[in-house]
C-alpha cells in the first residue's frame, strides 16, 4: 500500500514538473525537430537508394551426372530448387571475395566510396563500406536476398543484379577447375586404352591372317581330320594338316591370350569412355545455378535515412533527457532550499553533540 502511494506521488511529481515547464518542452520539442530534420537532409547524410534481388540455387551441379550417367541414382530433378545445404552454399559464394573483388573492380568502389588511394586503411574502409551496403540473407523460404544500398539508383540496381550473374561465373569457375583436371586424367587413361586395344586388335588381326580364325574348334577339326587321313594313309594331306597344326600350336596361345584379354579390355574402354564423355561435358559446358526470382530495378524513392523515424527518435531522446535534468535540477533546488530554512543539517548535528558535550 506504502509503495503504491509513494508511486502515485511520483507520477503526480512528474506530471506536476511537465505541467511547469510546458513552454520549455514545447520549445525544446520544436528545436530538437528542426535540428533532427536539418542534419538528416542530404547536405549531412547521403541518401541511399536500396535495390534487391532473390535468388533460389539449383538442386545439382553435375551436368553429366543428371542428364547424361545412367548409372547415377538419384530423385533430383534438375529443374527442382535446391534445398537448405545448396542455400547456404549460394550464401558461402556470394560472400567470397572472388565476388566481392570483381564487383570492387568493375564500379571502381574505391572512387565511388570517397576512399582515397593514398589513405592508410584504404581497403579495410573499402571493405567495411562493401559489407555495410551489399549484403546477404536466407529468407524463411530457403532463398537468397541480396540487398545493394547506393547512393545511385542506376547503380545500386546494376551491382545486385551483376551479383547475381557473378554467382553463376563463379560456381563454373570454381567447377571447371576441378572438372577440367579431372577431363585430362580420363581423357589421358581413355586415349591410353584406346591406343592398347587398337594395338591388340592388330595384333590378333596379324595371327588371323596366318589362318588361325578360332583356336578351340579349328584345333578340335584339325585334329579329327588328320586322324581320319592317317587311317587312310594319304601322306600329302597329313603333311598339309601337320603344317596347319605347327602353326596353331605356336600363334595359338598368343591367339588366345589377345583374343581374351582384347574382350576385357574392350569392356573396360566402354566404361572409361562414358566416363570420358561425362568428364568432357561437365568441363567443357555450363548449365545455370541458380534461379533468379526477383531481379533488381532502378528504385524512385531513397531507403535511408528514414527522415521521420530520426526526428521521432530525436524528439523524444531530447524530451527524456530533459525530464531528467529537471529532475536532478529540482532535487538540488529543493535540497538547497531546506539548507536555508532549516540550516545544514550536519551543522546542527554537530551542535547538538558539542551542547551535550558541554552539559556534562
Amino acid at each position: 500500500m506504502q509503495n503504491q502511494d509513494e508511486s502515485d506521488m511520483n507520477t503526480l511529481g512528474l506530471v506536476g514538473l511537465v505541467n511547469r515547464y510546458k513552454v520549455a518542452f514545447i520549445i525544446i520539442a520544436f528545436l530538437a525537430s528542426i535540428l533532427a530534420y536539418i542534419f538528416s537532409s542530404p547536405f549531412f547524410i547521403t541518401p541511399l537508394f536500396k535495390s534487391t534481388v532473390i535468388l533460389y540455387p539449383t538442386s545439382s551441379n553435375s551436368i553429366s551426372k543428371i542428364l547424361l550417367s545412367t548409372n547415377f541414382n538419384t530423385n533430383k530433378d534438375l529443374l527442382e530448387f535446391g534445398e537448405d545445404e545448396q542455400t547456404e552454399r549460394m550464401l558461402q559464394i556470394l560472400n567470397s571475395n572472388k565476388i566481392r573483388d570483381r564487383i570492387i573492380e568493375k564500379y571502381d568502389l574505391m572512387d565511388h566510396y570517397g576512399i582515397k588511394h593514398d589513405s592508410k586503411y584504404k581497403f579495410t574502409r573499402l571493405y567495411k563500406e562493401y559489407e555495410g551496403k551489399i549484403k546477404f540473407r536466407k529468407t524463411e523460404y530457403m532463398a537468397v536476398k541480396i540487398t545493394v544500398l547506393d547512393q545511385e539508383p542506376s547503380t545500386a540496381s546494376l551491382i545486385a543484379n551483376d551479383i547475381a550473374e557473378l554467382f553463376d561465373s563463379t560456381m563454373n569457375l570454381m567447377q571447371k577447375e576441378v572438372a577440367l583436371k579431372a577431363f585430362q586424367i580420363v581423357e589421358q587413361e581413355y586415349f591410353k586404352l584406346r591406343s592398347e586395344v587398337k594395338f591388340m586388335e592388330d595384333s590378333l588381326n596379324s595371327i588371323r591372317r596366318l589362318g588361325i580364325h578360332d583356336y578351340e574348334s579349328q584345333a578340335e577339326m584339325l585334329n579329327q581330320q588328320l586322324a581320319i587321313e592317317l587311317a587312310k594313309n594319304n601322306q600329302p594331306a597329313i603333311k598339309a594338316l601337320e603344317k596347319r597344326l605347327d602353326i596353331l600350336a605356336e600363334y595359338g596361345g598368343s591367339y588366345v591370350s589377345l583374343r581374351d584379354n582384347l574382350e576385357h579390355e574392350r569392356k573396360q574402354l566402354s566404361a572409361i569412355k562414358a566416363k570420358y564423355e561425362e568428364s568432357k561435358v561437365d568441363a567443357t559446358q555450363n548449365l545455370p545455378h541458380k534461379f533468379v526470382v526477383t531481379s533488381a530495378f532502378e528504385a524512385e524513392q531513397k531507403s535511408y535515412p528514414i527522415r521521420w523515424l530520426i526526428l521521432l527518435v530525436t524528439v523524444f531522446s531530447t524530451l527524456f533527457l530533459t525530464v531528467i535534468v529537471l529532475i536532478v535540477l529540482e532535487q538540488v533546488t529543493n535540497s538547497e532550499v531546506k539548507k536555508k530554512r532549516y540550516g545544514d543539517p550536519k551543522l546542527i548535528s554537530n551542535g547538538q553533540q558539542s551542547n551535550r558535550i558541554i552539559e556534562q
